[in-house]
């Protein structure tokens, strides 16, 4: 009996320990500590890079037509690319930057990579 009761105080610890990890933002590679926030609505322009197979920020928020950059920080070939068709970067290459302009419409607009469709990112329109 004393042996399930440390055993159970343990599980415990541990749970509150993984609980704590996650109320702090969780570890390199969770969605928080890796979008590295949304820009500012009304900006002209902003920035997305592509970095360990991630884009970041994951969320960005923008005005009706803004610039859009897209940078490639990985070795492999990218794509930022709508799923619903209204924007497309076409192949990007390590070290390579592209740009497009946002949609005109608001709305919150969805993105892959083309290549690697589990890289997924969001666009608001405002």
């Amino acid at each position: 009996m004393r042996n399930a009761t440390r055993s159970g105080a343990g599980v415990g610890l541990l749970l509150a320990g993984a609980l704590l990890l996650a109320a702090c933002g969780g570890g390199k590679g969770s969605p928080s500590a890796s979008s590295g926030g949304s820009s500012s609505a009304g900006s002209s322009s902003t920035s997305i890079t592509i970095s360990n197979f991630m884009f970041s920020p994951m969320t960005t928020t923008v005005s009706p037509g803004a610039t859009i950059s897209v940078t490639n920080k990985d070795s492999a070939t990218h794509t930022l690319t709508a799923t619903g068709g209204q924007f497309d970067t076409g192949d990007i290459k390590d070290n390579q930057t592209k740009t497009f302009k946002a949609p005109s419409k608001a709305g919150t607009y969805h993105y892959i990579c083309n290549i690697h469709q589990y890289m997924v990112g969001t666009i608001t329109v405002k």
